[in-house]
């Protein structure tokens, strides 16, 4: 067993982040990675606002992060990976033995160990950190000419990717995202790159519509915008998929009806607790509702399309910012006025 101190972006409670000292310790078996970059999502965010993300409560300090890359500073024999080699490091680790970890479906698996998560007590520490220690299997190496901020994207957009593969087919379909964050454009265009011939967006924010259309939305619309609504919900619905990305109460009920009849809703907006939901408009127009939930091997996937230039997702970052400027960092992406994307760079 080998041990390193090094500096962490730690969590402790609401509005109490702070770059401290660190003890990590590795065995033969693991790789230490020497992180390089940062994505800051949204449960980062609930966790910094609130010291929750939902049902997962800190319950003591716990590193940051789990949308990061790094370099390779050590590996196990036999593993493939080499010191120097550039990886983007998934941060699920499933079981891999249970019944639906064996049927292929490990983003489902009841004791996913997410990187940088209070779900279980002691927390799964996260990768804002100057180094980790990760299983191999984690690292999905990417060429040294791509780049880090490109590549950082890679969680998030498999995120999306999954959410595309729960729809099926999108060649030749009209499709709405509802929510233009980074996980609503990036759906955008993870659509349009698996063949859906038109993409509409909503948000009510102005800046998320640009950012929408920058990322290949035919159109941006207000939700609020009664003109739209009825255009869509006119002859049983005006789209074939619907990604519901928001996790707005509102949101989930409207995507029905504007909806085709045999069309397909695909939910992965995180947020609603309680929804009016329109079960008898979703029933007589057979629609149907599909969960999305992270990823399996979308992952790697999602590291080749970035690392080819498939999907250019940097109209998204914000900003980046040194890792001793992480509480500056949050807050700045916790104001959806200002910012999709932030970075902290280690």
């Amino acid at each position: 067993m080998q041990s390193k101190i090094v500096k962490a972006v730690m969590v402790t409670g609401a509005h109490d982040v702070r770059l401290e000292d660190y003890t990590i310790n590795w065995d033969e078996a693991q790789a230490l990675v020497k992180v390089e970059r940062g994505g800051i999502c949204g449960s980062d965010i609930h966790y910094f606002q609130h010291g929750r993300a939902g049902m997962s409560v800190l319950k003591s300090p716990m590193v940051l992060g789990h949308e990061f890359v790094g370099i390779i500073e050590q590996a196990p024999h036999g593993s493939g990976l080499t010191p120097g080699q550039r990886v983007a490091i998934n941060p699920s680790q499933p079981c891999q033995q249970c019944e639906i970890c064996l049927s292929g479906k490990q983003n489902l698996c009841r004791s996913m160990r997410f990187m940088g998560s209070a779900q279980f007590y002691p927390h799964v520490n996260g990768g804002f950190a100057q180094y980790v220690a990760v299983n191999p299997a984690q690292c999905v190496p990417y060429c040294a000419e791509a780049n880090p901020e490109v590549i950082v994207f890679a969680e998030p957009l498999a995120v999306c990717l999954h959410a595309v593969r729960q729809a099926g087919d999108l060649t030749g379909k009209r499709v709405l995202v509802t929510g233009a964050g980074p996980i609503g454009c990036l759906v955008i265009a993870a659509a349009l790159a698996c063949g859906a011939t038109e993409v509409v967006a909503t948000d009510i924010s102005e800046r998320c519509r640009a950012l929408a259309v920058k990322m290949g939305a035919s159109s941006a619309q207000d939700p609020r915008d009664e003109q739209a609504a009825a255009q869509w919900s006119a002859n049983g619905g005006a789209f074939d998929v619907c990604f519901e990305a928001s996790g707005a109460t509102s949101a989930v009920a409207s995507v029905v009806s504007y909806t085709r009849p045999g069309g397909i809703i695909v939910q992965l907006g995180m947020g609603a607790a309680e929804v009016n939901y329109p079960v008898g408009p979703l029933l007589v127009k057979e629609i149907q509702l599909r969960g999305s939930f992270r990823f399996t091997s979308e992952f790697t996937t999602a590291v080749r399309w970035l690392e080819n230039g498939k999907i250019n997702p940097l109209p998204l970052l914000s900003a980046a910012l040194n890792m001793d400027e992480a509480a500056a960092a949050l807050e700045l992406a916790s104001d959806k006025a200002r910012a999709a994307k932030v970075q902290l760079v280690f």
